[in-house]
């Protein structure tokens, strides 16, 4: 099991060294001068030349990659070349949002999810199952931008029940900053608890029809027991895989859903630094969602070992 972790860190070290340099070989080969555009077209070639040198823009890339990726290490993503603040900073505030919106969004899909899942694949093609179909099959055609301008309508206008927008932030109370991600998370998790109804169905499915449930249930263990003793924890593994690629699409792709709510996350954040070409501040942000994505794959991972001992008998991890 330790060899496996090294070899999984040692992968997961070089994965990010790799992305690393691909994100800053790509920002920095995006057309237009981050000093032209921080001081206009009317701007003297002194004054850009000045610019550069306090940028640090007329260094070669190699050395301007290796100053960045060390001062990354620390934290230290450098300071905006639009906003004029250390990147750190509109990261943290901007992950104060986005984490409990995606955390929000995926224990919203999972607690639809799981239920109707199961429900279905137990009682396959009953009642039951055509009703999570049907739902699923919603949830995946509404997008989340579309379900958010509903949500609004009826839940913040017609019916002032939760805020149409904006956070209040966190110093504002527990209470009023998270009821202003309730519609925000209704919004982003209904889509993704589709896709998890039908992969937590198919799962369950597979699971049902093989040979130690069919024993179980011969030796007389009553259905409900085989079912969430025995079946639903082997059908993990594909759930707990599409949990992980969720909450990386729910901190990354969440662009759309934050500009309707007008909220201030991380998706809206790299956005706004590509339109005003802010490299600096595009580079930490994709970083970090390359980083996140890396580290959540990790996790999953572990996981898999953890809910299907199958894997580590594959791996040659027992002797």
């Amino acid at each position: 099991m330790a060899l496996l972790l090294i070899r999984r860190l040692t992968g997961l070290v070089l994965t990010l060294l790799g992305v690393s340099l691909l994100i800053f070989a790509v920002m920095n080969l995006l057309p237009g001068d981050p000093a032209a555009i921080m001081l206009g077209t009317s701007a003297s070639p002194d004054t850009l030349a000045a610019l550069h040198e306090v940028l640090g823009l007329n260094r070669s890339l190699p050395l301007r990659f290796m100053q960045w990726l060390t001062a990354a290490l620390t934290g230290n993503f450098g300071q905006s070349y639009t906003y004029g603040v250390p990147v750190s900073t509109l990261i943290a505030e901007r992950l104060a949002v986005t984490v409990p919106l995606a955390l929000m969004a995926i224990g919203l899909s999972l607690a639809l999810a799981l239920p109707l899942g199961v429900l279905g694949a137990a009682r396959c093609n009953g009642f039951i199952d055509h009703l999570s179909g049907f739902v699923s099959r919603l949830f995946i055609a509404i997008p989340g931008f579309w379900t958010g301008l509903l949500l609004i309508l009826f839940l913040a206008a017609s019916h002032p029940i939760f805020p149409a927008g904006g956070f209040p932030g966190w110093q504002a109370g527990v209470w009023p900053a998270i009821k202003a991600l309730v519609l925000p998370a209704l919004a982003l998790g209904l889509p993704q608890a589709g896709i998890l109804i039908r992969v937590t169905r198919a799962a369950v499915l597979e699971v049902l029809n093989e040979d130690f449930v069919r024993t179980a249930r011969a030796k007389g263990l009553p259905k409900h027991v085989a079912l969430w003793r025995h079946a639903v924890p082997n059908a993990l593994v594909p759930v707990v895989t599409m949990l992980g690629l969720q909450f990386t699409f729910l901190i990354a792709g969440a662009v759309l859903v934050e500009n309707v709510f007008n909220l201030s996350g991380l998706g809206r954040l790299a956005y706004q630094a590509l339109s005003q070409r802010d490299i600096i501040t595009m580079q930490a942000v994709v970083l970090l969602f390359a980083w996140l994505t890396l580290l959540v794959n990790f996790l999953v991972d572990l996981m898999h070992l953890r809910l299907d001992p199958r894997l580590k008998t594959s791996m040659g991890l027992t002797q």
